[in-house]
């Protein structure tokens, strides 16, 4: 037999599950939820009157809660249980049932479990129902922070869109009725709020590049040589900034998207791969990549065609690979899958007419995206080969 004490640390307890927090405030077919309290044993009966009735006294005094104005703790429900060592059955407490989350909460009776509710429960009510699911599973959002401030973050989220800085700084937007250090403070949290929103894609893609963003944070990007003896390492990282000023001893450049590309580049003379630039692509414009032959593979999607162009600003004349309308349609049937989230709508000045072209095509496709992972290997190396020998 448990006593009112045991199962509402249990409560409690529950609170801090979010599995469990998730079901008990947004899905109503969570409840009753009903605690089996237990009966005492025939050899309690007999044995342990005085605990057997401080357990019913225990049960009897929650019923008197909501006749002393406190807060609704749920009901006590009582059977009648026969025992051979009493003459007439006994009313015991044999479940409780809870109906409500205010319920749960009062009934946990924790003062940090009831403070954390009662923040919550401000902070779902003034903000987009879209958030609510990932506010109440993840705690971590707005535990410590005032809640109007959080409540404002929100907001903010409402209003920001795939691509909407431009290029430029966040602290360079207007007209958000924030600061730009609400933004920094809460980088994780206004990703996770946009991910809401875009189907994960603030994640996939970086909150920086997903904004189109610049960031004076420097960008390590993977180096590769891809013919034996133009670096004394097979792999390396450097700082965006050095690459704009370092020499490196290969006439060709291949500015690869994502590093996940790796393993399908094939040896190529004369060449080295720098992976996973994103967005961040202002260091093409720096002085040691004059002379040389540029070359760029991204995705075939919006996003690929965006960083397509955005390179292009910085080096007009460099080439595209693997970013074209046969590409894509030799493996969509096999490897296209559905893009959550376009970059933009229309197709971003600096691309050629067919690579516009191909970006409204995509738009119009329910799977208008074709990763780079997805080409398999010997294709990647021939189109490579052939257009190194060009």
């Amino acid at each position: 037999m448990k006593s009112p004490s045991d199962l509402a640390s249990q409560l409690a307890k529950q609170w801090h599950r979010s599995d469990l927090r998730v079901a008990r405030l947004l899905d109503a077919d969570s409840w009753p939820l009903i605690l089996n309290i237990g009966k005492p044993t025939a050899a309690q009966v007999q044995n342990q009157t005085r605990l057997v009735q401080q357990h019913l006294e225990a049960w009897r005094a929650m019923a008197e809660y909501r006749h002393k104005g406190q807060a609704d703790r749920g009901t006590v429900e009582y059977d009648e249980v026969s025992y051979r060592s009493t003459a007439a059955p006994v009313r015991l407490p044999v479940r409780w049932v809870i109906t409500s989350p205010s319920q749960w909460i009062a009934a946990a009776n924790d003062k940090t479990v009831a403070l954390e509710f009662r923040q919550l429960c401000e902070l779902v009510a003034a903000v987009n129902p879209v958030y609510r699911q990932r506010l109440v599973r993840e705690r971590s959002l707005w535990l410590g922070q005032p809640v109007p401030e959080v409540i404002q973050l929100c907001r903010l989220a409402d209003q920001l869109e795939p691509g909407i800085a431009d290029g430029r700084p966040l602290r360079l937007l207007s007209g958000f009725g924030v600061d730009t250090k609400l933004i920094e403070r809460n980088i994780t949290t206004l990703q996770k709020l946009l991910d809401e929103r875009f189907e994960g894609a603030a994640s996939e893609q970086g909150l920086m590049t997903f904004l189109d963003a610049a960031t004076d944070k420097d960008h390590w990007l993977l180096v590769k040589p891809l013919a034996d003896g133009l670096l004394p390492f097979r792999r390396l990282r450097l700082s965006s900034t050095e690459l704009a000023s370092t020499l490196l001893p290969a006439q060709r450049l291949l500015i690869v998207e994502n590093e996940q590309c790796e393993h399908l580049l094939p040896e190529l003379a004369d060449t080295i791969a720098i992976l996973g630039a994103g967005l961040d692509l202002g260091w093409l414009s720096g002085a040691a990549l004059d002379d040389k032959q540029l070359l760029y593979w991204g995705d075939i999607d919006s996003w690929g065609l965006l960083m397509l162009a955005r390179a292009r600003q910085m080096r007009p004349h460099i080439q595209a690979v693997l970013m074209d309308r046969t590409t894509f349609d030799g493996w969509a049937s096999t490897s296209a899958v559905a893009e959550p989230v376009r970059a933009r709508h229309e197709a971003p000045p600096g691309l050629s007419a067919d690579e516009a072209e191909l970006f409204d095509h995509l738009g119009t496709l329910a799977k208008g995206r074709l990763e780079q992972e997805f080409i398999p290997h010997a294709t990647v190396a021939a189109v490579l080969q052939s257009v190194m020998t060009c």
